[in-house]
């Protein structure tokens, strides 16, 4: 990563309130370029909130994010920034290939970045299927593909592995750190504390707050926990205390 180059996300006092709830009592956090950033905790805790923060589809109460630079949400991050949501975000009565075709064209890039992106999630052999005739797991990866057709300097994730069977969430973790070599930010939520040790960073969020912001190896040395599911618990037993 090159140290003179400005985070990719950068969020100050970010409160977001849904009816009588304060999901986001005022997050701060930073997202360093060119790292794989891992955004754990467990469900309703907040994950889906601070990501649809960063990218600009949430309504917030208060504070700040910027994103590349510029306000989350900005007309000129839209080109930069990739977003692949929980649910398929793709047109379900189109194949892989036309929903791809048309994402590409919508972000005027070259069209053999169709094909490359359809390799990069292992759908080739599907490429020609209706998104309606797929499982559940392959259409969550052709929406990773849509994310990822535009090559966007920021990629954010929410739970792009749910539903992959082992050898699949390897290869696509292979691909994130591929990505990040190269130069590209991703932010991966998940609920499975095993993909931690996954990540160059982690960020631990509970009840909307952050709990830790660390590397894999600074946070067991700092919770003398054996791995991330311990060393979660153990923040959360050690801010009951407090």
């Amino acid at each position: 990563m090159n140290s003179q180059l400005e985070p990719a996300v950068v969020a100050d006092g970010l409160r977001v309130v849904r009816g009588d709830r304060e999901v986001l009592p005022g997050v701060s956090l930073t997202v360093p370029r060119g790292e794989v950033v891992g955004l754990l905790g467990p469900s309703g805790g907040g994950k889906t909130t601070l990501l649809r923060s960063i990218v600009g589809v949430q309504v917030v109460a208060g504070g700040s994010v910027s994103v590349l630079g510029q306000p989350a949400g900005s007309a000129g991050l839209r080109s930069r920034v990739g977003y692949m949501t929980q649910d398929a975000s793709v047109y379900s009565d189109l194949t892989v290939r036309e929903n791809l075709t048309y994402f590409a064209a919508v972000l005027g890039v070259p069209r053999d970045r169709v094909e490359e992106a359809i390799a990069e999630v292992d759908l080739a052999d599907h490429a020609d299927d209706r998104v309606d005739r797929l499982s559940g797991g392959q259409r969550s990866r052709v929406s990773l593909a849509a994310a990822l057709v535009g090559r966007p300097e920021l990629l954010v994730l929410d739970e792009p592995t749910v539903g992959l069977d082992p050898v699949l969430r390897r290869d696509l973790w292979d691909l994130f750190h591929r990505l990040a070599a190269a130069g590209t930010t991703l932010l991966v939520s998940s609920h499975v504390m095993d993909e931690a040790t996954r990540c160059d960073r982690l960020l631990l969020l509970r009840e909307g707050r952050i709990l830790a912001d660390d590397t894999p190896h600074g946070l067991l040395a700092r919770t003398h926990a054996a791995d991330a599911e311990e060393a979660f618990l153990a923040l959360i037993d050690a801010e009951v205390r407090a």
